[in-house]
């Protein structure tokens, strides 16, 4: 090989690993064929979240009528599951069984009851959007039931699967594993909002049913790929046998480092990304006039700036960052986006608009991924689940708390603006929703002050993180790191 060949190589092995951040996720006992697969799991929960928050909310308030503050309501039912997602990632820590599984059974009950609620939900918003001879009070409850189903059985998903993952990977292998699985969440969501785009554009009832339980089936079919032949089975163990009480296990899982203050910093940035979640879509279609098929290709371009985020996190990552300090940096870039979002409606100007989605899906998965990597530190081999489980019930449990508030807050401040209280120039239908994402601007500034005790902690270095001097310093991403 002369010394041009040998240039080349080198420079190509450089290359690669630069534009492909997860292709050292592999490895001999996880091959990236049998890792892709897994992560189908993680693409059915995406698709679930863009159904929900995205599809679903633009149609249950523009075509079907129904108030934002029921459909705020309904969206917010799936995560009242979420704080048990320690409690199911505990489980399939300790679960026992004749057939020596530990994952799988959790997978496969988290993905029937997908199933169950999507099979329903169409019929149950036709209910409830009053075009029927039948009682009302039959679509609340039907809703209500099949929004919950979906949103217990994609938590036990996430968590079992995120755990599953964790056991398959060796250890130098499981942050990036971990980052490959963010990625595919992301994906997922992407590919889901533009199909859904497409398949709504033109929008009757006979092609939303054919949407919600066509992605019923894509859910079982796709789930029963992702676990076939994962799991080994250990040595037969029969069911029961001792194990630690739930509350000894968390209690010692909470007092490593600074568990509580971590978690809280992760749910107070997830509630201020996600007030907008079921916002940005009528925002679009009713403050800036965009149709169905452009407001859901604004939910892919959020996924893809998720997706940018993911991608430069894992790299300042891998080079030694701070994984708190990436988290905090995430938070500053949604101020910048939530202002832009703002500014989109009396400028009229939906390019600002989408510039500011996809910093809003940047900065979310910088912080996602930050804390996500934070968390993963502290976890021992015999409470993988729980730590997931953990930093899971954070995040969902203050997305369903913001979620549940934003569409009371947005029709609240939207009817005093129209009363005249707030003055003459805040007489528009945008107020409501510029005071909620002003809300999230606050939450998210109140959240880069709860992350910075973690970066300055010497807590933090005995967690596998490096202490730093400065959060937000412009040398910052050289310095510190996750071991």
């Amino acid at each position: 090989m002369n010394r041009a060949s040998a240039a080349m190589i080198r420079g190509l092995m450089r290359f690669g690993p630069g534009l492909l951040p997860f292709a050292d996720a592999a490895t001999a006992e996880l091959p990236m064929g049998r890792l892709l697969r897994l992560s189908l799991f993680q693409m059915t929960v995406g698709m679930a979240a863009v159904l929900l928050i995205g599809t679903l909310n633009r149609v249950m308030i523009v075509e079907l009528n129904v108030p934002s503050w029921i459909v705020a309501i309904m969206l917010s039912l799936p995560l009242l599951f979420a704080p048990f997602r320690a409690l199911v990632g505990f489980r399939s820590d300790n679960h026992r069984s004749f057939l020596g599984w530990r994952r799988v059974p959790y997978i496969w009950l988290g993905t029937m009851l997908q199933f169950g609620g999507l099979a329903i939900m169409p019929f149950a918003l036709l209910i409830l959007s009053g075009d029927t001879t039948g009682p009302l009070f039959v679509g609340h409850v039907a809703a209500a039931l099949a929004f919950l189903l979906v949103g217990a059985g994609l938590h036990t998903v996430q968590t079992v699967g995120l755990a599953l993952a964790t056991d398959l990977a060796p250890e130098h292998a499981r942050p990036r594993v971990v980052a490959l699985l963010c990625a595919m969440l992301l994906l997922g969501m992407a590919v889901s909002a533009l199909v859904f785009g497409l398949a709504l554009s033109s929008f009757t009832q006979i092609r939303l049913i054919q949407v919600v339980q066509g992605s019923a089936v894509v859910t079982i079919v796709l789930n029963g790929i992702a676990l076939w032949k994962q799991e080994p089975r250990s040595a037969l163990i029969a069911p029961g046998g001792a194990s630690a009480p739930f509350r000894n296990a968390w209690a010692s899982f909470a007092k490593v480092g600074r568990t509580r203050r971590r978690l809280f910093a992760t749910g107070l940035g997830t509630a201020a990304f996600s007030m907008q979640d079921i916002l940005l879509e009528p925002y679009g279609g009713k403050i800036l006039h965009l149709p169905v098929a452009a407001t859901t290709a604004m939910t892919a371009m959020l996924a893809v700036g998720g997706g940018i985020g993911l991608v430069l996190a894992a790299r300042w990552l891998t080079r030694g960052a701070d994984a708190h300090r990436v988290a905090a940096i995430g938070a500053v870039i949604g101020v910048i986006a939530f202002a832009a979002v703002i500014l989109s409606a009396p400028m009229e100007a939906a390019a600002l608009f989408a510039l500011g989605v996809t910093l809003i899906g940047l900065g979310a998965g910088m912080f996602a991924h930050g804390t996500l990597t934070a968390t993963m530190s502290l976890a021992q081999p015999q409470d993988r689940g729980l730590a997931l489980g953990a930093w899971g019930a954070a995040q969902a449990t203050a997305a369903g708390v913001a979620i549940g508030l934003s569409g009371a807050i947005n029709d609240l401040s939207a009817a005093i603006a129209a009363s005249g209280a707030l003055g003459e120039a805040l007489v528009s239908p945008a107020t409501g929703y510029a005071i909620v994402y002003a809300i999230e601007i606050v939450l998210l500034l109140a959240t880069v002050v709860a992350i910075g005790p973690l970066v300055r902690s010497p807590r933090a270095t005995q967690d596998g993180l490096t202490d730093s001097f400065n959060l937000l310093s412009s040398n910052g991403l050289s310095s510190g790191g996750v071991r």
